[in-house]
């Protein structure tokens, strides 16, 4: 088990052994909950959360396509980028 110290600003510092033996990166998200009153750090990827928001996409007929070609997808993609850029 290892110490470590809270910063002025709330952060603290995950030891260098266990962020290597979990595999992570800056930039990587951590959940955070308590549990019978200590705090457990989850690794979690941002995979889930893109996941959840394409999902509720899908529910909400925010979407494009289908699209007979490839060359199809592109001229759509260049015609929203024109409207967004309008806005």
């Amino acid at each position: 088990m290892s110490a470590v110290k809270i910063g002025v600003s709330r952060q603290v510092a995950i030891p260098k052994k266990l962020h290597d033996q979990l595999g992570l990166a800056p930039g990587d998200y951590l959940e955070i909950e308590v549990q019978d009153n200590r705090l457990i750090l989850t690794p979690k990827t941002l995979i889930e959360k893109r996941l959840a928001e394409g999902l509720d996409d899908l529910k909400r007929g925010r979407t494009y396509g289908p699209f007979s070609s490839p060359s199809a997808l592109i001229r759509s993609l260049h015609h929203e980028t024109k409207l967004r850029k309008k806005r």
